[in-house]
C-alpha cells in the first residue's frame, strides 16, 4: 500500500512549490506610491468580499452538515448510517468546503498581490510581466490540485470508504457554486456599470481613474475569475477521482479482474489518485516552459502556453504507462487517460477558435458592428450556439471510447485523465485577470503608453485563454457529473430498466432536470441585471454630482461603488445557490430514485450545452470588442466600437456567471444524489 502515500507526497510538494513561487512573486518590485495605492485599493475590497462571503458561506455549511450528520451518520431508521462512530459524512464535507475555500483564497490573495508587480514587470518586457503573471496563476494551480489529492487521500485513508470521501466532494461543489455565482454577480455587476456609463455615455477610456466602478471591476476579476474558477475546478478535480474510485468494483468485471469489493487499496482504486499525483510534477515540469520573446504576436503568446500544456500532457501519459505496468493493470486504461485528454485538448482549442479574434469567427461577430448592437447580438448568440457541436460530439466520442474500453469506470478515469495537468491549465486561466488588473492599475496611474500595449497583449491572451479554460472545465464537469451519475445507480442499485422512457416518473424528472440549467442561468442573468444596474445608477449619480470628477480634478468614491457590488452579490447568490442542493433532494423524496436519475441525465445533458453556448458567445462579444478597441472597423470611440461594446456588456454575465456556474451545477446536483443515495434505495 505504499504506493498511496505517493500521491500525499505529491501533494506536498505542490503546496511547496506554491510557496516557493509565492515568496518570489513577493520579492518583485510593487512600483511607486501611487500604484501600490491603486494595488491596495484593490487588495482590500478584494478581501472584505470574500470575508463577507466565507461568513455567509459558513452558516450554510454548518445546517448542511448537520443534515448530513443525522440523515446520513445517524440515521435513526436503521436503513442508513455510518459504520464509524464519528459523524464521518459530514466531517469529510466540512474538510471539502474548507479546502475549496482555503484554495480560492489562496489564489486571489496571490492575484491581488501580483497585479503591480505585473505591471511594474511591463514597463521591462513582455516576457517579464508574461511570468509575474503566469506564476501568480500556478501559484492557484498548484494549490488546488495539492489541497484537493490530499484532502481526498488522507479521508480516503483514513475511513477505507469512498461513500464518506464523497462528503468530501459535497462540501467542495457547495463552496465552488456560491463562490462561482456570487464573485460572478460582482464582477459582471461592476463591469457592466463601468462600460456602460463610462465607455459609452461618458465616453472615456476603460481603466480610467475617473470611472468610479473601475477599482470595483478590477476587485470583481479576482473574486470572481480567480477565487471562483479555482472553487470551481478544485470540485471538479475531487469529484472525477471520487467517481473514478466509486465505480472501480464495477470496471473490475468490464475489465475481467476480480471484483475488489472490500479492498480499499486495491489497484482499480488507487489508479486515478497516482494519476493524480503523476499529474502535479508534470504540472509543475511543464511551467518552466512557458516564455516568451519581446513584441510576440497573439499567436506566438499562445503557444508559449501550449508548450509547456502539452509537454505537461506528454509527462502524465508516460507516467500513466509506466504506472499502470507496475500496478499489472489492463493496457486498455492508458487509452482511456489518453482519449480524456484528447478530448480536452479539442474542447480547449474548439473554445480558442470561436472566441479568438485571431480567427474568423470572432472577426464576423465583430465586422457586424457596421450595421448597430443588434446584429452584433444575434451574431454572437448564433456562434454561440454552433460552438457547442464541436464539444458534443467530442464528448459524445469519448465516453464512447471510455466506455468500450472499461465500462462506466473509463468514463470517470477519463475525467481524471482530462484533469491531470490542472495544475498548469488552471495556471493559463488564472493569469488573466493578473494582467488585466495590470492594465487597469497602469491606465489609473497614467504610466507610459508601452505598458498598457504589454498589459494588453497579455490581457487578449488571457481572455482567450479563459475561454479555453472554460471549455476545458465545462467538459470535464460533464464526464465528472456523468460519471457521479452512474455511481449514485450503483449505489441505489437502478437497472436500466427502472430508467425506462415508459416510465412517467422518469419522464417527470428527465423534464425537471432539462429546465433547471434555464431557470438557473436566468436567475443569474437577472441578477447581474439588477446588480448592474444599482451600479449604473450609482457611477451616474457621482458623474453629475460630485464636481470636477469627468475633469479629472476630483476623486471618485469607488469605496461606495465596491459596496453596491458586494451587497447585490451577497444577495442575488443565495436562491441559486440553494436550488442545486434543494431539487434534486426535493425529486429523490417525492418521486423517487429513478425520478432522481432522470432528473440528473436532463440536467446535464442540457446543461453541458447551455453552458458551452454561454461561455463561447460571451467569449466573442468580448474578443470582439478588443478586436475594435485594436483599431480595426473605426477604432475606440467609433459607432462600431459602441456597438461592440454593447456586445460586451450582454456577454459579460454570459462568459463570466452564468455559464461556467452551469458546470458546477450539474456536478453538484450529481454529488447531492450520490451523498443522499442511502436515503432513496
Amino acid at each position: 500500500m505504499p504506493i498511496i502515500y505517493i500521491a500525499i507526497a505529491a501533494g506536498i510538494v505542490a503546496l511547496i512549490f506554491a510557496l516557493i513561487l509565492t515568496m518570489d512573486i513577493m520579492r518583485q518590485d510593487q512600483g511607486n506610491e501611487q500604484v501600490q495605492f491603486i494595488g491596495r485599493a484593490i487588495q482590500q475590497g478584494a478581501s472584505a468580499f470574500l470575508a463577507r462571503e466565507y461568513t455567509l458561506l459558513a452558516g450554510f455549511v454548518i445546517v448542511i452538515a448537520i443534515i448530513l450528520g443525522v440523515l446520513i451518520d445517524y440515521d435513526v431508521t436503521g436503513r442508513v448510517g455510518s459504520t464509524h462512530s464519528l459523524p464521518s459524512t459530514a466531517i469529510a464535507y466540512l474538510i471539502g468546503a474548507i479546502g475549496s475555500g482555503l484554495a480560492g483564497y489562496i489564489g486571489m490573495s496571490i492575484a491581488v498581490r501580483a497585479n503591480t508587480r505585473t505591471t511594474v514587470k511591463a514597463m521591462v518586457g513582455l516576457n517579464a510581466a508574461l511570468r509575474v503573471a503566469f506564476n501568480s496563476g500556478t501559484v492557484m494551480g498548484v494549490s488546488v490540485v495539492g489541497i484537493g489529492l490530499i484532502g481526498v487521500t488522507v479521508l480516503y485513508l483514513i475511513f477505507q470508504d469512498i461513500s464518506i470521501v464523497a462528503g468530501f466532494g459535497f462540501g467542495a461543489s457547495s463552496i465552488a457554486l456560491f463562490a462561482r455565482v456570487g464573485g460572478g454577480i460582482y464582477t459582471k455587476a461592476a463591469d457592466v456599470g463601468a462600460d456602460l456609463v463610462g465607455k459609452i455615455e461618458q465616453g472615456i477610456p476603460e481603466d480610467d481613474p475617473r470611472n468610479p466602478a473601475t477599482v470595483a471591476d478590477n476587485v470583481g476579476d479576482n473574486v470572481g475569475d480567480v477565487a471562483g474558477m479555482g472553487a470551481d475546478l478544485f470540485e471538479s478535480y475531487v469529484g472525477s477521482i471520487i467517481a473514478t474510485i466509486a465505480l472501480a468494483a464495477v470496471g473490475a468485471g468490464a475489465l475481467g479482474m476480480a471484483n475488489p469489493t472490500g479492498t480499499f487499496d486495491s489497484s482499480l482504486f488507487l489508479l486515478p489518485i497516482i494519476i493524480a499525483a503523476i499529474g502535479i510534477f508534470a504540472s509543475i515540469l511543464g511551467t518552466f516552459l512557458v516564455r516568451t520573446t519581446e513584441g510576440a504576436s497573439m499567436g506566438r503568446l499562445l503557444w508559449s502556453l501550449r508548450t509547456g500544456i502539452f509537454a505537461a500532457g506528454a509527462l502524465v501519459l508516460i507516467g500513466t504507462a509506466v504506472a499502470i505496468n507496475l500496478m499489472d493493470l489492463n493496457f486498455n486504461l492508458f487509452w482511456v487517460v489518453l482519449t480524456g485528454l484528447v478530448a480536452g485538448q479539442i474542447i480547449g482549442t474548439s473554445s480558442e477558435y470561436y472566441t479568438s479574434f485571431e480567427y474568423n469567427p470572432t472577426k464576423y461577430v465583430a465586422s457586424q458592428s457596421e450595421s448597430g448592437p443588434a446584429t452584433v447580438l444575434i451574431s454572437g448568440l448564433g456562434l454561440g450556439m454552433v460552438s457547442t457541436v464541436i464539444p458534443g460530439l467530442v464528448i459524445i466520442i469519448a465516453m464512447w471510447i471510455a466506455y468500450t474500453m472499461a465500462d462506466t469506470y473509463g468514463v470517470a478515469l477519463a475525467a481524471v485523465g482530462m484533469l491531470s495537468t490542472l495544475g498548469i491549465t488552471l495556471a493559463t486561466d488564472a493569469y488573466g485577470p493578473v494582467a488585466d488588473n495590470a492594465g487597469g492599475i497602469a491606465e489609473q496611474a497614467h504610466m507610459d503608453p508601452i505598458v498598457r500595449e504589454r498589459t494588453d497583449a497579455l490581457d487578449s491572451l488571457g481572455n482567450t485563454t479563459a475561454a479555453t479554460g472554460k471549455g476545458f472545465a465545462i467538459g470535464s464537469a460533464v464526464l465528472t457529473a456523468l460519471a457521479l451519475m452512474a455511481a449514485y445507480s450503483e449505489v441505489t442499485e437502478l437497472t436500466l430498466a427502472d430508467f425506462s422512457l415508459l416510465e412517467v416518473k422518469v419522464l417527470m424528472g428527465l423534464i425537471i432536470g432539462a429546465m433547471l440549467p434555464f431557470l438557473f442561468a436566468a436567475l443569474t442573468m437577472q441578477a447581474v441585471g439588477r446588480a448592474a444596474n444599482a451600479m449604473v445608477r450609482e457611477v451616474r449619480r457621482q458623474f453629475r454630482e460630485i464636481t470636477g470628477l469627468l475633469e479629472g480634478t476630483a476623486d471618485a468614491d469607488y469605496a461606495r461603488a465596491v459596496d453596491i457590488s458586494t451587497r447585490g452579490a451577497m444577495k442575488e447568490m443565495v436562491v441559486p445557490g440553494l436550488l442545486a442542493v434543494v431539487v434534486p433532494l426535493v425529486v429523490g423524496a417525492i418521486l423517487g430514485g429513478a425520478a432522481l436519475g432522470g432528473m440528473l441525465i436532463g440536467a446535464i445533458a442540457t446543461g453541458f450545452l447551455l453552458a458551452i453556448m454561454m461561455a463561447n458567445a460571451g467569449g466573442a462579444w468580448d474578443n470582439a470588442k478588443k478586436y475594435v478597441e485594436a483599431g480595426n472597423l473605426g477604432g475606440k470611440g467609433s459607432d462600431n466600437h459602441s456597438a461592440v461594446v454593447v456586445g460586451d456588456t450582454v456577454g459579460d454575465p454570459f462568459k463570466d456567471t452564468s455559464g461556467p456556474a452551469l458546470n458546477i451545477l450539474i456536478k453538484l446536483m450529481s454529488i447531492v444524489a450520490l451523498v443522499f443515495a442511502p436515503l432513496f434505495l
